[in-house]
């Protein structure tokens, strides 16, 4: 044997021998045949096609069998072959995919197990002390069904492939002990039953208003009134308060008025000892298996059904809350591609690769996740599907969506419109350097291909508070009305081409926001733009953003603690900085009721008028009009069905006074100046605008024929500009 040298299965017409030994290279005229091990069944003589001394290349008339241990035979020398490059051919993507249900499946009689590796020469299950071969299918597939009830056992594989045997989870595994050394075999019959259907609270993506969480950080606070700290059962638990007896937890969130929470990852990752969780902390976006719930999240990690059934349960106290729930899931890379399962079942293939072989790294984290191979949409979509009927979840944030292919999230659109509830699905659809074309990568240039799913807008973001990338930076809100030209586009969805390019197809792909998890929060970037202003002052700059958010067309999303002014502290990137950083402080959540009030009532103002959750570019551009405003100031009318709704904005130090559109009672619906606009009704046309305020004032109509007269004077206002 000559094990030192292989002969590499890159093409099916091709194998190739590098950096050959002098030995093969005096003797170019021998014969070279190919044969299978142990039996020396042989296949057929092969011809070398050219030979220098780096590579030796050996064309094949015939295609040779995956997952046969064979050799290449030259004179006394026997060579393995070993697959390589086959893998992401698309010949092996025409022969070898498979619709076949993959994982374990039990039940109190009998468990069938299934997995795809169709490299492999041998599959042995290890389960209770034994070890039982698989049979190989046709599809690549490898299955066997064991007399028994398996309920609660763990079990992993031993897959033999290029002459080396390792164990692998299965990455269909429904759970996993602790730390993830094993995958664990789970009749689902016998977890939890969801006792709440979902909310079915939005019939379009505008009217959610979303809450990005992470679960750990929702409760460790030691004045969070939640006794099941850093885990699961955190978010069940109803009615907390803080000493002072302010609302906390899940009745806090509903309290505000939020209809989605958004929960970042809460598959199994790495980073966190499920075992002693309080010694380290993540975000959770370092994958491992997408099925299986964290473990350290649980109150009992070493009980395989606890994870599952307490993640059953958040979803479900949630649901009885009226409350919807998003996942944030990670489908664009893995924590380590060596120590994958996807990588050890085929090698080479559930990851991209450029033309020149070396791996794409877009998402920054060492390899980026093939979704556009036949099988690894199929984990995807299997995934997406397991969630909607196990879980009963309501919507999916795609993390780095621009690296997942168009065609694949068509798929999960067409997935998820399939149930009889509302799916919400979002994503980053940032444009990555990942080795996809142009035109299959999800981001908003693909918008018209993808009108059921939305995209996180960093152009709204960055043109409120500054350039992400540039600490310095300066906005709208802290930049004393810097950039108000593009103010127009931002109220509007960055729907209507007069005020911009149009950033997606229609106002429902739009999600708006000025902070989450990642980079600084938003009064911690204030901290540093406008740290010469006053504290009330940054305050005051503060809710002009937030309120910015939740007043737009699109949808308003907010990060958890936004509304009272969230800081870590300046960390810009804590995804594993620990719980003093990151978790939610419910002191200052006491001392900050009046600023929550008033969000509270922005989101109450959005829910109430249809206007602010207008569902085409043509109702836009019909009932919502710009004003003509002393510059910096931005002014705006909506008009809804029995009412007009004006807000101004004053990014500034200075007091204005207003020329309202015209003479009525005006109420206050909304301002930020808590004391200084105490006054309910603006009668007339003429009000005050104190520094920083937003206002928003609402006058009643009583019929339709007033809302036509209303919308042809703000159309005469605007081209009269």
């Amino acid at each position: 044997m000559t094990d030192s040298i292989i002969a590499w299965y890159d093409d099916v017409h091709r194998l190739i021998i590098e950096h050959p030994s002098s030995n093969f290279l005096n003797k170019p005229n021998t014969p070279v045949r190919i044969t299978e091990r142990p039996t020396n069944t042989l296949y057929y003589n092969a011809n070398i096609n050219h030979s220098d001394e780096k590579e030796i290349i050996v064309e094949l008339d015939n295609l040779l069998p995956i997952g046969r241990d064979l050799v290449l035979v030259w004179d006394e020398l026997e060579i393995p072959i070993y697959t390589r490059k086959i893998t992401r051919t698309k010949w092996f993507e025409d022969n070898f995919f498979t619709n076949r249900k993959l994982g374990a499946f039990c039940n109190k009689k009998s468990t069938s197990f299934s997995i795809w590796s169709p490299v492999a020469t041998t599959v042995h299950l290890q389960i209770k002390n034994n070890s039982y071969p698989l049979d190989r299918n046709q599809d690549g597939s490898w299955s066997i069904c064991l007399d028994g009830d398996f309920h609660r056992t763990p079990y992993i594989y031993q897959i033999t492939i290029n002459g080396f045997t390792q164990e692998v989870i299965d990455p269909y595994a429904k759970s996993v002990t602790a730390n993830s050394t094993e995958g664990v075999i789970i009749d689902l019959n016998r977890t939890n039953a969801l006792n709440h259907q979902r909310p079915n609270n939005i019939t379009k993506s505008q009217d959610a208003i979303i809450y990005e969480l992470h679960l750990r950080d929702l409760s460790t606070h030691e004045n969070s009134g939640i006794n099941n700290k850093g885990n699961y059962l955190g978010l069940t638990e109803s009615n907390t308060v803080t000493n002072l007896g302010y609302s906390t937890g899940r009745s806090y969130i509903n309290e505000l008025g939020i209809t989605h929470v958004q929960l970042l990852p809460v598959n199994d990752f790495a980073r966190v000892d499920d075992l002693h969780p309080n010694n380290s902390y993540n975000w959770g976006y370092d994958p491992l298996f997408f099925q299986a719930p964290e473990g350290s999240y649980s109150s009992h990690p070493t009980n395989p059904i606890s994870r599952i059934n307490e993640l059953k349960s958040c979803i479900d106290a949630c649901h009885e809350d009226n409350l919807s729930v998003i996942l944030d899931v990670v489908y664009n890379h893995v924590f380590q591609i060596d120590h994958s399962s996807f990588e050890k079942m085929v090698p080479g293939y559930f990851f991209r690769y450029h033309d020149n072989g070396e791996l794409s790294n877009g998402t920054g984290v060492g390899n980026d996740f093939a979704s556009e191979k036949l099988m690894a949409r199929k984990f995807i979509l299997d995934t997406i599907d397991y969630f909607l009927n196990e879980y009963n979840v309501d919507g999916f944030r795609f993390d780095l969506m621009g690296a997942i292919d168009v065609t694949t999230m068509q798929e999960i659109q067409k997935r998820c419109q399939k149930e009889k509830e509302f799916i919400l699905l979002l994503g980053e659809g940032w444009d990555l350097p990942t080795a996809l074309p142009a035109n299959q990568k999800s981001t908003p240039n693909q918008a018209h291909e993808l009108t059921e799913i939305a995209f996180f807008n960093d152009f709204f973001r960055d043109t409120l508070k500054g350039n992400l990338f540039a600490a310095d930076s300066k906005g709208y809100v802290n930049g004393e009305g810097m950039h108000v030209e593009h103010l127009p586009h931002l109220v509007t969805g960055c729907m209507l081409s007069k005020y911009g390019i149009p950033f997606a197809e229609n106002p429902g792909q739009i999600v708006n926001y000025v902070e989450c998890h990642d980079n600084h929060t938003l009064w911690d970037r204030l901290s540093i733009t406008n740290s010469h202003f006053t504290v009330d002052e940054r305050k005051k700059t503060h809710q002009l953003a937030t309120a910015i958010t939740i007043l737009s067309q699109g949808i308003p999303f907010l990060h958890a603690g936004q509304e009272w002014y969230r800081t870590k502290h300046g960390d810009e990137n804590s995804y594993q900085s620990g719980d003093n950083i990151n978790q939610l402080n419910w002191r200052q959540r006491e001392t900050e009721e009046e600023s929550i009030a008033f969000v509270r009532t922005l989101i109450e103002l959005r829910k109430r008028y249809p206007v602010f959750r207008l569902p085409s570019v043509e109702d836009i551009n019909n009932y919502v009009h710009i004003l003509p405003t002393i510059h910096p100031v931005f002014g705006y009318t909506l008009l809804d069905n029995d009412a007009d709704i004006t807000i101004y904005i004053n990014p500034t130090n200075t007091c204005y006074d207003l020329q309202l559109p015209s003479s009525a009672n005006w109420k206050v619906a909304v301002s930020n100046e808590f004391i200084k606009r105490n006054e309910q009704v603006v009668i007339g046309e003429q009000t005050t605008l104190h520094p920083y305020e937003i206002l928003v004032l609402v006058k009643q109509r009583s019929h339709q024929k007033a809302k036509n007269h209303a919308i042809k004077s703000y159309v005469s206002q605007e081209k009269g500009q």
